[in-house]
């Protein structure tokens, strides 16, 4: 499948979206047994997630020995999904999609923008829809009917079902199902409360405090190649038609290099001109990365080093830029806190002008510090002035973001970056003097409020950005420029 180039064309790939009738169906156990029942088989698999999600990756990556990528239907264009999509699928024996909440739900109710649905068509992808049938019997065959006459250009392909009692209780879903509607069963997962995967306040737990055990997978993918028609998935997964061939989003950075760059700037330059080396905070308290955004930043050249708030003693000495992400630091406030040689580190390359990118959970590592949930205090950075505090309140939703001023992003009014805000965290009003340098705005643009709050070179604020959305940022990032 592996060719040299991206000639036009057309190119099979296997694959297969697992979908979910609503959220809590039963998606990511079933996608990460898949995973690990199929690398027992010998099959290499790309793995990719639907919506803004960074935890269910991280478990994929782990489980198939591949990176994860996430693909998203309002934050990236139809064309920068087909084309990541093509150039990580390609050269494995399958690619498996995990969808996102219920089939049809998205970015609103009248829209399927940020849905399993768009992208499954998108990609002209079978679709398996997992269904959850604790106390349903005949009715399950009314839902799914709802599903298939939904969407009828919608390719649902399979159908599997999880919480079933035991085999009296599939036999009479199967029954009715295999009467009332058109798509195929394909087996079950039965209700066993060990295969329940640990959760907390933003979804499951992260691969990199807790990977889930061998035992677990290796009982979950038992129980699949059991109960489940596992020759009859692959050969679904084989009839997928053709998809047309198109470059990948890395010459996308090459493109916006040509765009972005100024006049003056001969094309024997390099792309690059100040800033090689991006020091990336990684570990358990900061793990909330899109991996494309990793592809990006190292295909316009950048190399990346990574560091651990947690346990390094101070910055990689020859980093140039900083990239602090989001993750849980609320849960590490006192290993971050005590690690008083790091946070000079990082204070005094804040202090001296380099250039720092800080999302969320890294915001929040930059402030004067924060209060958790039951209330006790732990200092960190202290660059912006102002405190974080854990609240029970989730602040969720997709955004826009809208440059107000030149900033290590672009130029004031020059383009607008997608990504998501996904927090129980706030902080007290940030003090004036601090600069704002976008505005988050709701996709309905109706909400919106000030941030990317500015101090020197360094820009942060709550929401994460899909570099993806607009590769023109990466390039401006790199030139060290705002």
């Amino acid at each position: 499948m592996t060719r040299e180039g991206y000639p036009s064309g057309k190119i099979k790939i296997p694959r297969l979206m697992v979908a979910g009738a609503q959220s809590g169906s039963g998606k990511t156990t079933l996608t990460l047994g898949l995973l690990h029942l199929f690398k027992k088989q010998g099959l290499s698999v790309s793995s990719f997630k639907v919506g803004p999600d960074f935890i269910d990756p991280g478990h994929h990556s782990r489980i198939s020995g591949l990176p994860s990528r996430n693909l998203d239907g309002w934050m990236l264009s139809r064309e920068y999904n087909l084309k990541t999509f093509i150039q990580h699928a390609q050269g494995v024996d399958l690619a498996l999609i995990e969808g996102v909440m219920g089939l049809f739900d998205g970015l609103g109710s009248l829209s399927e923008d940020g849905s399993s649905a768009q992208i499954a068509k998108w990609l002209a992808c079978p679709l398996i829809l997992i269904v959850n049938c604790r106390g349903l019997a005949r009715s399950a065959a009314a839902l799914i009917q709802g599903y298939e006459r939904f969407d009828p250009q919608l390719p649902l392909a399979g159908l599997i079902l999880n919480q079933v009692a035991g085999p009296r209780h599939f036999a009479c879903l199967k029954e009715a199902i295999e009467s009332l509607c058109q798509t195929e069963v394909l087996g079950y997962l039965p209700r066993d409360e060990s295969l329940t995967i640990p959760e907390r306040h933003l979804g499951l737990v992260t691969c990199e405090e807790s990977p889930l055990s061998d035992s677990f997978l290796s009982r979950l993918s038992a129980l699949l190649e059991e109960k489940v028609n596992i020759e009859r998935l692959l050969a679904i997964a084989q009839s997928a038609g053709e998809i047309e061939e198109i470059a990948p989003p890395a010459s996308m950075i090459q493109k916006a290099a040509e765009e972005s760059s100024p006049s003056s700037l001969s094309s024997t330059e390099p792309l690059i001109k100040t800033i090689k080396t991006i020091g990336i905070a990684k570990d358990e308290a900061f793990c909330f990365y899109y991996q494309d955004n990793f592809d990006l930043l190292k295909a316009a050249g950048a190399q990346l080093l990574f560091f651990s708030p947690l346990r390094d003693k101070a910055i990689p000495a020859s980093c140039q830029a900083l990239y602090l992400g989001g993750g849980y630091p609320e849960l590490y406030g006192p290993q971050l806190s005590q690690n008083l040689s790091m946070l000079n580190s990082i204070r005094d390359f804040i202090e001296q002008g380099g250039q720092v990118l800080a999302e969320c959970g890294g915001f929040v590592y930059l402030t004067k510090g924060i209060k958790t949930f039951t209330q006790e205090f732990f200092p960190l950075v202290g660059i912006f002035p102002t405190l974080a505090r854990m609240e029970k309140r989730l602040h969720l939703g997709y955004r826009k973001i809208r440059l107000l001023e030149d900033c290590p992003l672009g130029p004031s009014g020059s383009l607008e970056l997608r990504g998501h805000e996904f927090h129980y965290s706030t902080i007290d009003e940030m003090p004036k003097s601090i600069p704002r340098a976008y505005e988050a705005l709701a996709p309905s643009g109706q909400e919106k409020k000030a941030e990317g709050f500015r101090y020197k070179n360094c820009l942060a604020g709550y929401p994460h950005l899909h570099f993806g959305s607009h590769p023109e940022s990466i390039f401006y990032f790199l030139q060290g420029r705002g």
